[in-house]
C-alpha cells in the first residue's frame, strides 16, 4: 500500500481494542439505519449514539467527529466485500471459475444495497485522505477480477490484452454496483438470480469477442 493509500486512523480515548471494535460495529450498524432514513447530513451525532444504543458521551470516546462515523461505515463496507471476494480461490483459471466469482460478487452487492447506496452518495463528505483510502479499496476490487481474468488468459480459456482486462474488470465492478443503485427499478422485472445470469452472459459474450 502506498503512502497515499494508508488507512486513516480514527482516534479513541479507549485503549481496549476489543471494546473499540464492538462499540464501533454498534455505531456502524446504527449509523447505516439512520443515514438511510435521514441522510448523512441531517443525522446528528446524538442520533447516531441513540441508534447505536449508547450515550453521546460514550460515542465521543470512540470517534471525534460525525465524519469519523461515515468513514468507519465506508471502511466496514469494503472490508466485508473484500473479505468475501478474497476468500474465493483462483485455481485453474477457467470460465466457470470466473462465472462463480461474478455470481459471488453480485450476491454480495445484493446483501449490501443500503450500505453501498449510502457510501456512494456520501463519500464526497469525507476528507481527501479518507477519500483516497476508500477509492484504493475500489481499486482492490477491480484488481481481484483482473487477476482472475489474467489467469483465464494464461490457461487459454480467453484471449485478452492487459488493457482489455483492465477495462473489463472495471465494467464488471460497475455492473454489480448498478444493482445497488438501480434495484428500485430493476427488481420490477428481474430477480437477483435473473439479473446475475443475464449479466454473466453479457460479460462472457463480450470478453470472448475480443
Amino acid at each position: 500500500m502506498t503512502e497515499k493509500d494508508k488507512r486513516p486512523q480514527v482516534q479513541s480515548t479507549v485503549k481496549d481494542e476489543n471494546l473499540i471494535a464492538i462499540r464501533r460495529e454498534q455505531m456502524i450498524q446504527g449509523a447505516i439505519k439512520l443515514f438511510k432514513e435521514k441522510g448523512y447530513h441531517r443525522a446528528t451525532t446524538r442520533e447516531i449514539a441513540k441508534a447505536a444504543g449508547f450515550s453521546i458521551g460514550t460515542l465521543y470516546e470512540y470517534i471525534r467527529t460525525k465524519e469519523d462515523v461515515l468513514y468507519l461505515v465506508c471502511d466496514s463496507i469494503y472490508h466485508h466485500a473484500m473479505e468475501r471476494l478474497s476468500s474465493y480461490e483462483i485455481k485453474a483459471g477457467t470460465i466457470e471459475e470466473l462465472k462463480e466469482m461474478i455470481r459471488e460478487y453480485f450476491l454480495q452487492i445484493d446483501s449490501m444495497v443500503d450500505e453501498l447506496t449510502i457510501m456512494y452518495q456520501e463519500t464526497k463528505s469525507l476528507s481527501k485522505e479518507a477519500q483516497r483510502y476508500v477509492f484504493s479499496k475500489e481499486f482492490e476490487m477491480v484488481a481481484t477480477f483482473e487477476r482472475l481474468l489474467k489467469r483465464c488468459v494464461q490457461s487459454g480459456d480467453i484471449t485478452m490484452t492487459d488493457k482489455q482486462i483492465h477495462l473489463a474488470a472495471n465494467n464488471l465492478v460497475v455492473s454489480g454496483q448498478s444493482w445497488a443503485f438501480r434495484k428500485w427499478a430493476l427488481h420490477r422485472q428481474h430477480s437477483i438470480d435473473e439479473f446475475i445470469d443475464m449479466q454473466i452472459t453479457l460479460f462472457i459474450s463480450g470478453i470472448k469477442g475480443f
